[in-house]
């Protein structure tokens, strides 16, 4: 496929590298994202990967608790102002109300908040905000003790991050800590044995390819997959990682400490996976002209 200059800027902001090694690996990948990246890695040319604080779309995420049962819903809006209405935020806290009965987005479409279901519900208000609004998604946690952190919030219960965590017991104050970790570290999965086999394969596999560009033998370089895939794991799992409370334990360590066992997480974050549609503002205004 044809290689453009948007893919490789794409690339070059999403890896770090320089152009010509981003032109570089789309050529050697036939233009495919995720395998040029990859590429880059396997060649040490790709720095560490950027997180994109970019987020696609606005709203904001709520978090409820009842009897043991944890939920976050995410309602998004085009725009952050909306998300700073006083209607809009009260109609987001009705929603993750009825969200405490249900298990999935399409039966809290179906649910009711006074009457009407919570999709004619967030229509109406389309109608009477004017911008486009949808219950995009939800987690759901149940644990003897549910612990709940909401990031950057502007209501109670209501922001841009909102996390839940299962706990075995009842510490509130350590369940917020590990809460406001899993929302700044935003860990791929609790530990090792919930990570997809295919992303490990996949990692694996990389730091294989890394690993031969240095020369050295077979042999030399499993041991080095060792301690590589350890790290790895480190970084990506929660239980593992170190937690940012105090460094010197990880998140597991730490729990023991507390007296408790993390037994599960859900983090929902406005907008993430969603591409938002960068607008030129000065094309946009030189279009303009030209057509007056």
């Amino acid at each position: 496929m044809a290689i453009t200059a948007q893919l490789v800027k794409q690339l070059r902001e999403t890896s770090g590298a320089g152009m010509m090694d981003a032109k570089k690996a789309l050529t050697e990948t036939d233009g495919d994202m995720e395998a040029a990246m990859d590429w880059l890695r396997t060649k040490g040319l790709a720095k560490a990967a950027k997180k994109s604080g970019r987020t696609a779309a606005e709203g904001l995420v709520a978090v409820a608790v009842k009897a043991g049962k944890g939920i976050a819903v995410e309602v998004n809006s085009e725009t952050d102002f909306v998300g700073k209405n006083a209607d809009f935020q009260a109609m987001v806290g009705n929603i993750a109300t009825a969200a405490l009965g249900v298990s999935d987005v399409d039966a809290l479409k179906a649910a009711e908040i006074d009457g009407k279901t919570v999709e004619t519900t967030v229509n109406d208000a389309i109608a009477t905000i004017g911008e486009n609004m949808s219950v995009r998604r939800m987690g759901v946690l149940e644990g003897a003790h549910v612990a709940t952190y909401v990031h950057n919030a502007v209501a109670d219960g209501m922001g841009k991050i909102g996390v839940l965590v299962a706990l075995s017991g009842d510490n509130e104050a350590f369940g917020k800590q590990v809460a406001m970790h899993i929302a700044a570290v935003n860990p791929a999965s609790l530990s090792e044995a919930d990570l997809d086999p295919a992303v490990v394969e996949k990692e694996k596999n990389v730091q294989m390819d890394i690993a031969r560009e240095s020369g050295k033998p077979e042999a030399v370089i499993e041991k080095m997959i060792v301690g590589r895939m350890k790290k790895y794991m480190s970084e990506v799992t929660l239980l593992n990682q170190q937690f940012v409370v105090n460094p010197d334990l990880t998140v597991a360590e730490a729990a023991k400490e507390a007296g408790v066992e993390i037994t599960g997480f859900s983090r929902l974050e406005v907008g993430e996976g969603i591409e938002k549609k960068v607008e030129d503002f000065a094309a946009e205004v030189a279009k303009t002209a030209a057509g007056s």
